[in-house]
């Protein structure tokens, strides 16, 4: 799957478990509220403010990149650099290479304790309350990582990038959702948006690494296990074909749709209940 895709896909998994919206008869978005009775887009699981939404939805599609950082080649790895780029090296050379360790099962527990060990970094500041600095500092990179992908940075400006990502640094440091348990959660939903998504492509991945469990001469003579189960050990259901294919738009088009629909609905949202009354 291709890095936008990844981080719509992402952005779009955090918004629906935090947020309901309620379609009119005239297919109109009439509302966006949180946990409310009934709904139609949207499963709204997890109850947060409209900031936490939103900085769940850039950590989120930030998160949904992450597994590439295997690749010294890869968008993202030219998305903060040099950071990014010293990153994106250490990285593949440790998890094996591209579709390896970062697209396994051990791949995402590290990301996962690692957002966790952030994500415990708190600190009381007046008149903010709890902020969590450690979340504020991934997220810098994240950002960058969502950016990049979504071409919110143009190759040009060198810099931007890290103004991108200090900023929402800043955003989320303040203005995330109090409880601990958010970043990490929106770390999983990205990085295991991303697997799924590569699983649903061609080429697959193998979830079990460093393990590699190939199938048999038998397994390989039945048409249909022959696709899903590849001769390297990779597990692919191949729904979208191709990395790029025209199912893969058919189905990220309506997902991105989606993505900036809830969001700009939850700014407007927020920017409505902070405005004096």
């Amino acid at each position: 799957m291709m890095g936008p895709h990844h981080a719509a896909s992402g952005a779009a998994v955090w918004l629906a478990v935090t947020t309901r919206f309620h379609i009119d008869s005239s297919g109109a978005a009439q509302t966006l509220t949180f946990l409310p009775q009934g709904f139609d887009v949207g499963l709204g699981l997890l109850p947060v403010s409209a900031a936490g939404v939103l900085a769940g939805t850039i950590v989120t599609a930030g998160a949904a990149l992450l597994p590439d950082a295997d690749h010294r080649h890869a968008t993202i790895a030219h998305s903060l650099p040099p950071l990014s780029n010293m990153m994106c090296i250490k990285v593949g050379k440790l998890s094996g290479g591209h579709r390896h360790g970062t697209h396994s099962v051990l791949g995402l527990a590290v990301f996962v304790a690692i957002a966790m060990l952030a994500g415990m970094w708190t600190v009381t500041v007046e008149p903010f309350g709890l902020i969590f600095p450690g979340a504020g500092i991934l997220s810098v990179l994240l950002a960058a990582f969502a950016a990049k992908a979504l071409k919110f940075i143009p190759d040009t400006m060198r810099k931007f990038p890290w103004v991108v990502g200090l900023s929402v640094g800043a955003f989320i440091t303040f203005f995330a959702p109090q409880e601990q348990f958010w970043f990490p959660l929106a770390v999983a939903l990205g990085v295991s948006a991303h697997i799924l998504g590569d699983i649903l492509t061609t080429g697959g991945c193998n979830l079990v690494w460093p393990l590699s469990l190939r199938p048999s001469k038998l397994v390989r003579k039945i048409p249909l296990l022959r696709s899903v189960w590849k001769r390297n050990g990779n597990l692919a259901v191949p729904i979208l074909g191709n990395a790029g294919s025209w199912r893969e738009w058919l189905l990220l088009v309506p997902v991105s749709a989606y993505v900036v629909m809830a969001a700009v609905g939850t700014a407007a949202t927020w920017f409505e209940n902070a405005m004096p009354r």
